[in-house]
């Protein structure tokens, strides 16, 4: 699924992006330069840049058109699901999501880390930078309707 979605984005790319010969600092919308004819060029982007490929213009599109998941936020209100919502200790009633984080802030960690693995295996979210900004797969496939 990842290859698929990776090449409708890369068309993506090219669809919203110019040729563009940086040697003479021209359009080439051919392919080819009408100045120097050289076929060497980069992808011009309005508004945001020229440079070789597509992976900076398919990360432009993403910072710019869609919502990366907060995944801190969203595994709370999993566990907030999952569990009631205060504990009692002693004579105190306290916040079970607050109580779990600071008692044990690395077996929180690893948990969020299972539950982001479990959602990307699962298909609900992506990545295109190892793990650094997750998008929703149903943002991802809404942008590529449109």
């Amino acid at each position: 699924m990842n290859t698929e979605i990776n090449e409708q984005l890369r068309l993506l790319a090219l669809k919203r992006t110019i040729p563009f010969c940086y040697s003479c600092y021209h359009e080439a919308p051919s392919g080819t330069c009408k100045s120097c004819g050289s076929d060497d060029l980069m992808r011009l982007l309005p508004g945001n840049g020229v440079e070789y490929g597509t992976d900076w213009i398919v990360q432009a599109i993403l910072e710019d058109e869609l919502t990366p998941v907060d995944l801190d936020e969203e595994f709370e209100e999993s566990i907030r699901q999952c569990y009631p919502e205060t504990v009692s200790v002693g004579w105190m009633t306290l916040d079970t999501v607050s109580v779990m984080k600071d008692q044990d802030p690395v077996s929180w960690r690893c948990a969020q880390s299972e539950w982001e693995s479990q959602e990307a295996d699962e298909g609900n979210i992506i990545t295109f930078d190892n793990g650094s900004t997750y998008y929703r797969c149903e943002d991802i496939e809404q942008l590529l309707e449109n």
